[in-house]
């Protein structure tokens, strides 16, 4: 008995192709629900890692020109009122108001100073909400990764179990394909869930130092607009 149970088990075809062939239809769909958000999570976690590096980047190469001691009005006007580079954005921003201030007769209008803030909080508020688009999917992913499979594993063990009933044998060659089939389905949601979750907390971090990047050198170029507003 024992010997025909192994033979039948060894004519079983147990590769992920194999299983996925032979889950039922309501199973199937949880996997290529799960695959798909895989594969989503994975292209979000690529493209934010490519734009993270080059927004390090940028922010490097503007802060080095913004610091080497080229006038700020010549600097501006290199890098134009809307620039490609977030950091430069958050500058262009502030020049932009701080010229809008003027008068014809070369004064300040009244309250320039809280206007410029303004103007280069927005500029940081929309770089911060391009940084962290996306990011809310693969939160999503991650936490509900895992019940989906969970309940394709039910479904597929439930099924297993009433194939079981309506053919009257618990031997192995039975009972095997069905719970393998199943099982797979929670294999799909754990790859899909914990890589989002993992990248999920490092691209939320990241995101998080570079915006308090920007408001920092917002908070530096607030003060030295500020000095020339004392002047």
């Amino acid at each position: 008995m024992e010997a025909e149970t192994l033979a039948l088990t060894q004519q079983i075809d147990f590769s992920l192709f194999g299983l996925f062939a032979r889950a039922s239809l309501t199973v199937k769909l949880v996997m290529i629900l799960l695959i798909l958000a895989s594969f989503w999570a994975w292209s979000i976690i690529v493209q934010k890692t490519i734009l993270y590096k080059r927004a390090r980047w940028e922010a490097s190469r503007f802060d080095r020109a913004f610091w080497s001691g080229e006038p700020l009005d010549e600097l501006y006007d290199q890098i134009g009122a809307d620039p490609s580079g977030r950091a430069e954005q958050v500058f262009a921003a502030g020049m932009t108001e701080w010229r809008r201030s003027h008068r014809d007769d070369g004064g300040l209008i009244p309250n320039a100073h809280a206007r410029i803030d303004r103007s280069m909080d927005v500029a940081i508020a929309k770089a911060g909400e391009g940084l962290n688009k996306g990011l809310p999917v693969l939160a999503t992913v991650g936490s509900t990764a895992p019940f989906i499979g969970l309940f394709g594993t039910v479904w597929g063990i439930m099924s297993a179990f009433i194939e079981i009933a309506e053919a009257q044998n618990t031997n192995l060659a039975v009972v095997a394909p069905g719970i393998a089939e199943a099982l797979l389905a929670t294999g799909l949601g754990l790859l899909a869930a914990i890589p989002a979750v993992i990248f999920y907390n490092k691209l939320s971090a990241d995101s998080d130092r570079l915006v308090a990047g920007y408001e920092a050198f917002a908070d530096e170029f607030s003060t030295i607009l500020s000095r020339q507003l004392d002047s």
